[in-house]
């Protein structure tokens, strides 16, 4: 059995999930959510005649903190962390991811995100692209999809797949959008990786921003287009070498105007700005530009 838990986010609903899946080992979790809903994802757990004890494998799709922020409180119940080799590092010494993102939300880091402690190495399991994890009946399969962020997997499960941010955010009846905080907003790899899920052939897919999609095909599509149309339409400020300070109120309401134009309403739109604030991917995609400059590209 699948459970999706919504944590409730700023008391938002439909903003950030997590998926408990039941196995004859006891139950697993996929994402942890920011410690700041640690007592929601408790509750939830809790509702199904769970303790937060019983969970002693955890799979996260990457350490951004709304997707991994409260791994720590399960490592601390003893739970094993199963992540991107990249991720590692990160998690057992949170000093600078909090600090990284502490660049980005200031003296709101508390308040959105709660706390962040270490988590002891051998709690922290490494999966390697393709690898599988067997917990009672369950095959967990590692898919690395970078894109979003280089740390990124997304978790196959038969024939369902748990895609964390590479596949987009959509919420309801709302469009897909693309998240794209920096420093690893890349649009190459992240078509790969949608070619990638793609070729699996899901039958669903898990969005962490938020639930089940049953049209993977469009989904994924949609991303691809909207995830250009934002790109290309950053780029002649990036190469007009406009602030983002400048940039931001005028891509906000771009976006909001493409919600709006979908029939959005102010409740609809503060969902999409909880899960996935527009002011975040000007950042990301003045680096990814920026970046490719460098380059020579």
């Amino acid at each position: 059995m699948l459970r999706t838990l919504d944590l409730n986010f700023q008391g938002i609903e439909k903003t950030i999930a997590s998926f408990l899946i039941e196995t004859s080992e006891g139950p697993i979790l996929i994402e942890t959510g920011p410690y700041s809903c640690f007592k929601q994802l408790q509750k939830l757990v809790e509702s199904y005649g769970y303790s937060l004890q019983d969970i002693q494998h955890v799979f996260i799709t990457h350490i951004h903190l709304d997707h991994a922020g409260g791994a720590w409180a399960l490592a601390e119940r003893g739970a094993t962390v199963y992540l991107h080799p990249f991720g590692v590092a990160h998690m057992a010494d949170p000093t600078k991811l909090w600090k990284s993102a502490q660049l980005i939300y200031g003296d709101k880091m508390e308040f959105l995100w709660g706390k962040m402690e270490a988590i002891k190495e051998d709690q922290l399991r490494p999966v390697m692209h393709g690898e599988s994890i067997n917990i009672g009946e369950r095959t967990i399969t590692a898919w690395h999809t970078p894109g979003h962020a280089n740390h990124h997997i997304a978790w196959q499960m038969e024939r369902e797949v748990f895609c964390g941010d590479v596949a987009g955010v959509k919420i309801d009846r709302g469009p897909v959008v693309p998240p794209c905080p920096p420093p690893d907003i890349n649009l190459e790899k992240w078509r790969d990786s949608i070619a990638l899920i793609k070729d699996l052939q899901p039958e669903k897919l898990h969005l962490t921003h938020f639930g089940e999609i049953v049209e993977v095909e469009a989904q994924l599509n949609e991303l691809w287009e909207i995830l250009n149309n934002w790109a290309q339409w950053i780029k002649p400020r990036f190469e007009n070498n406009e602030l983002p300070q400048e940039i931001i109120p005028e891509f906000q309401r771009y976006t909001e105007q493409q919600l709006k134009a979908l029939g959005l309403n102010e409740s609809e739109i503060k969902k999409y700005e909880t899960a996935n604030p527009s002011w975040m991917s000007v950042a990301g995609l003045l680096r990814y530009w920026k970046k490719k400059k460098e380059a020579g590209e």
